[in-house]
């Protein structure tokens, strides 16, 4: 039976928005958006900041709001997922989602579901750390490989780990699945362990990982001879990706692409451009979108601009500073970005080439309009469901899709 919300929403847009591919499934609630006449207006941001940090650019924060003229559906195809995380595509339409506790399933295109997977090593389900991203080799069709990351104890503390494994031909197990790289150090804790994985034209695995939280692991986000809190190129055996932009720095670890983040759980192509983007949360204030350069630092936590959670600055409080790279766009309040992805789509034109953000703590999916990789809008979708959205996927139908820490996979379709 299918339970049906009603939005009724006027929208208008003068710019190109994107949405991700959603599916149809008969035990459902579905809202509904309509079009109507409306221009863009006043930023959809209006509470307080938490500081009085100034953009080092216009337009780099709190742009104008925008609303989508196009009606499109919002449907929950299934409610009996356990704290999903990761989320992708398979060839034939499928999804195949990890669930924190260290189970990944398929679900059927119309969110029923079809197989649980076994087979994978031990995740440390605890705090922000379990089974986290998943996604598919670009030959998996033919090759069934499976590439994911997750948390892994170690005698020195918990890591994040990169694994890979075939899937077995009736899909019930992952086989010989093997750990092939680890961030480290190793700590104890269990925050901040970013991280999204994703394959890049030429068949490497681009791996975000983050720098675990504390004062005193943060500092690695600057230091070249550590993991954490950087973006990361490796083979699909877990080695350094040849001639990457430290490989001949000495003390480097090679496999650096770009480093000075924070938690970036964000991760996902321009498919026009084809540049790397990256989201992730800021402290109090100061959640980023960064276009990725190779060897760029991106200044955590040397530059920010949010704040500590008790209130405080973090570290000398600034905001610039020379050779370390600015944000395209931030946001204080945090939104608490988990996940982005690219509407690529000709199902709704007018949504291509925009980028779409999970936001957990904002309990929306906002919509960025993107023109000459700056920001120039922002819609807030779905934002009274108060759902916290942890990652999105767009089918080849045009439908997004999207799972929240609730449980839920939405789809998001035109009507």
């Amino acid at each position: 039976m299918a339970n049906h919300i009603m939005y009724k929403t006027l929208f208008l847009g003068i710019f190109f928005l994107t949405v991700i591919t959603a599916c149809n499934n008969s035990d459902s609630v579905s809202t509904t958006q309509n079009p109507a006449d409306s221009s863009t207006g006043p930023s959809v941001e209006t509470k307080k900041p938490n500081s009085d940090y100034k953009p080092a650019t216009p337009g780099q924060t709190r742009a104008p709001g925008a609303t989508t003229k196009t009606p499109f559906s919002v449907t929950v195809i299934s409610s009996d997922l356990k704290q999903p995380w990761g989320i992708c595509t398979l060839p034939d339409g499928r999804l195949l989602i990890t669930e924190k506790s260290g189970n990944m399933r398929i679900l059927k295109a119309d969110g029923t579901a079809d197989k649980t997977i076994t087979g994978l090593p031990a995740v440390v389900n605890d705090g922000q750390g379990g089974l986290l991203d998943v996604t598919i080799d670009p030959q998996f069709a033919t090759n069934g490989m499976i590439y994911w990351t997750f948390s892994q104890k170690t005698p020195t503390g918990n890591v994040l780990a990169v694994a890979k494994g075939k899937l077995s031909a009736d899909e019930s197990k992952v086989e010989n699945a093997v750990v092939i790289y680890q961030a480290t150090p190793a700590y104890d804790g269990t925050l901040h362990y970013g991280s999204r994985i994703l394959f890049d034209t030429k068949g490497n695995l681009f791996v975000s990982a983050g720098e675990r939280s504390s004062k005193e692991t943060r500092v690695k986000a600057q230091d070249l001879s550590a993991s954490l809190g950087k973006i990361l190129h490796l083979t699909t055996d877990g080695k350094a990706v040849p001639n990457g932009p430290f490989a001949n720095t000495g003390n480097a670890k090679p496999e650096i692409y770009a480093y000075g983040f924070r938690n970036p759980q964000g991760l996902a192509f321009n498919p026009e451009t084809g540049d790397l983007w990256e989201a992730e949360f800021g402290p109090r204030g100061g959640d980023e979108i960064n276009i990725i350069r190779p060897g760029k630092n991106y200044g955590w936590p040397i530059i920010t601009y949010g704040i500590e959670y008790n209130g405080e600055k973090v570290g000398d409080s600034i905001q610039q500073k020379e050779g370390m790279e600015q944000p395209i766009y931030f946001w204080d309040p945090s939104i608490s970005p988990s996940a982005i992805t690219f509407y690529n789509s000709n199902v709704i034109p007018e949504w291509k080439g925009n980028l779409f953000v999970a936001s957990l703590g904002g309990t929306h999916i906002a919509r960025l309009v993107i023109s000459n990789d700056k920001v120039v809008a922002e819609e807030r979708l779905l934002k009274d469901l108060g759902e916290r959205f942890r990652a999105l996927a767009v089918g080849n139908n045009g439908i997004i899709y999207t799972v929240t820490d609730g449980g839920k996979l939405y789809s998001i379709a035109k009507k």
